[in-house]
């Protein structure tokens, strides 16, 4: 046999005898109690306290069937058993109560026209109200839950959501790191194999920059300061490899350098105006850095005098994509990129993204 079973969360007394439906049931109850009071033989305070007995004995039946039997078999419905168990209730209650107000040796209410009328009344309203009541009382519990499950399913989606890009984000900044160092070996390997006096300083000096950058590689975001430092950094190891084809300046006011910044996003920029740039020109070129604040967001542009976009070059290279890439999962469509040509040659690229963090 198939069963149902209730959930855990809506097991013990606290539901039973919560007091907002407490609240509700004395509502219900004084207003037909008063209804009926001024014609009741007995007085409006017997009818009050016979209504309120119909009402806390109809709550207290809703919340029996609402957690016992645990499991119903499949033909049950749990709120069907409740109403009706709601319903029954009501003829039982008033017997009991009746029965129970009758004094020693007096007939039975039943033989009593007065009594039992005034019982069939108490006992129709009950009838009529009680499992209306309780179906209202039903309707509204499963808008609350279907309300919670949605706000729920909607926090746990938000929640999937936001690992998958933490971790695409991750996975995106890892990418940055190999594609660096591989590029800045290469460059020493290319002095190491001209017999460079230089290479042994520059290997030197990229262990002492790689010391300081891969730690920030999977911060979630770093300043514009710290970004500008790593920039130097690099451009210098850049100089000692090619000292009279590389000159570089950077244009920064104090202002922004406290401002959040994506982890190796300037980096990248200035790496690909080295790599496509200055080095495959024979005289070299120049490097220009500017980093300035525009209302609620701050641009940083690179352009260099290098030889400019070359249709054999196949754009930027992987890392102007990866940044893309970050900055779309970090930003949305709030973060920008842009790449131009410069005359009289040369290239000019632009990222435009929001101002967060600045000092106050």
């Amino acid at each position: 046999m198939t069963v149902t079973a209730v959930p855990a969360s809506t097991r013990g007394l606290a539901l039973m005898l919560g007091w907002k439906r407490i609240r509700f049931t004395l509502l219900i109850a004084g207003i037909f109690g008063l209804m009926i009071g001024t014609s009741w033989e007995s007085g409006l305070w017997s009818a009050l306290v016979r209504t309120t007995l119909l009402g806390l004995t109809a709550m207290l039946v809703f919340g029996l069937f609402e957690q016992w039997p645990k499991h119903l078999p499949r033909w049950l419905a749990r709120w069907a058993l409740q109403v009706v168990g709601v319903g029954l209730a009501m003829p039982i209650c008033m017997a009991i109560a009746y029965w129970l107000s009758t004094a020693p040796g007096a007939p039975a209410f039943y033989h009593v026209p007065k009594r039992m009328e005034g019982y069939s009344t108490l006992t129709m309203i009950g009838v009529l109200v009680a499992p209306w009541a309780a179906l209202a009382a039903l309707v509204r519990q499963k808008d609350a839950l279907a309300r919670h499950q949605a706000l729920a399913f909607d926090l746990e989606r938000s929640e999937l959501e936001r690992e998958a890009l933490d971790a695409r984000l991750r996975l995106l900044q890892t990418q940055v790191a190999p594609h660096f160092l591989f590029n800045t070996l290469a460059n020493v390997q290319a002095l190491v194999d001209k017999g460079s006096p230089q290479a042994s300083d520059v290997l030197r000096s990229l262990i002492a920059y790689l010391r300081a950058a891969v730690p920030r590689l999977n911060d979630p975001a770093t300043t514009l300061g710290q970004e500008l430092q790593l920039v130097r950094a690099y451009l210098e190891l850049m100089h000692m490899r090619m000292p009279d084809r590389l000159q570089f300046a950077v244009h920064a006011d104090d202002s922004v350098l406290a401002l959040h910044c994506p982890p190796m996003a300037l980096l990248t920029l200035v790496e690909n105006a080295v790599r496509h740039g200055i080095d495959p020109s024979e005289e070299g070129g120049r490097i220009d850095i500017y980093a300035e604040r525009r209302g609620d967001r701050f641009v940083l542009r690179v352009s260099d005098t290098g030889v400019g976009l070359r249709e054999t070059s196949g754009g930027l290279g992987t890392g102007l994509s990866t940044l893309r890439e970050r900055l779309r999962l970090a930003f949305g469509d709030t973060a920008q990129v842009r790449v131009s040509t410069q005359h009289p040659r040369g290239v000019c690229a632009e990222l435009d993204v929001p101002a967060r963090g600045a000092a106050a």
